[in-house]
């Protein structure tokens, strides 16, 4: 029995070694969505970290640490997202030695982009494999087939959550929904879906600044009138007045849909995440009489 142990453990030792050996490149997503996509497109070749990671933390307080400099330091390929929402790490992308991939530049957005939340829009993601699949196949040539191998697969992986925001678009296109802020405006778009919050209210909330007081009460009149379907709000990040919206939801029997900033870690993968959140609007979308 002892031998058979000691066997084993050596096993696992030599299969650890083997794993660590054929990691040719170091890559950091500063969100985990991306991380996520970065990874599923690397494979066994590809050690990657992301940054910030916690679905339970406001990704707007986010302060940068020695640890994370040093993460990005190393690196080989570096995800952003972009619009201001991440610029925490600028001065630090701008001396690395890692080719840095920026949504905003993949997507070719421009900086008065008003919505940063990009990884929502079904566009995005796509943009950003190809130009992470690219750099790998740059920096190891040796393995450039695989890893277009694993971006191709990763759009074909998407077509189910194109069905649903379509699905979706041909059952309720126009419906009015209101929202705290523009996390999920573009999925919401993208279903064929009308937000009927003032953005000036969801830009206000979104930056923690204070909203005109005639945006809040034209939010809560929205809520409480039955002109919208769904109440979508940020469930990573809530105030007293996104908690006054809810209470209004609730009270006038308005289903709600809780979204998330950063990808949570039961959803496993990119893809997942989005038919999640897609599949649970739909849901609500029915149970509104």
């Amino acid at each position: 029995m002892r031998h058979l142990l000691f066997g084993m453990l050596l096993a696992l030792a030599a299969s650890a070694a083997q794993a660590k050996s054929q990691i040719v490149l170091h890559a950091v997503g500063l969100e985990s969505q991306y991380a996520n996509v970065m990874a599923q497109i690397g494979g066994p070749y590809v050690q990657v970290r992301a940054i910030e990671d916690n679905p339970n933390a406001d990704p707007h307080e986010f302060e940068l640490s020695p640890y994370v400099a040093r993460l990005l330091h190393g690196a080989d390929v570096i995800v952003a997202n972009g619009l201001g929402y991440d610029s925490w790490a600028d001065k630090l992308l701008a001396c690395t030695k890692a080719t840095v991939i920026s949504a905003q530049a993949v997507r070719h957005l421009p900086d008065s982009t008003p919505n940063p939340h990009l990884w929502y829009n079904p566009a995005t993601m796509p943009a950003v494999a190809r130009a992470v699949a690219a750099a790998y196949a740059a920096k190891d040539p040796n393995h450039a087939a695989m890893y277009w191998k694993n971006e191709e697969a990763f759009e074909a992986s998407l077509a189910p959550w194109d069905k649903a925001l379509a699905d979706i678009k041909a059952h309720y296109a126009g419906a009015k929904v209101a929202v705290s802020e523009p996390v999920a405006d573009y999925l919401l778009q993208a279903a064929g879906l009308s937000i009927a919050t003032p953005f000036g209210l969801e830009a206000a909330v979104m930056n923690g600044t204070d909203p005109a007081p005639q945006d809040v009460s034209a939010q809560q009149a929205l809520l409480a009138s039955g002109k919208v379907r769904v109440f979508v709000y940020n469930q990573q990040v809530t105030d007293s007045l996104t908690a006054s919206f809810l209470a209004t939801a609730h009270k006038a029997a308005l289903p709600v849909l809780g979204v998330y900033e950063l990808m949570p870690p039961d959803a496993h993968t990119y893809q997942n995440w989005m038919m999640q959140t897609t599949q649970a609007l739909a849901k609500a979308l029915a149970a509104r009489k």
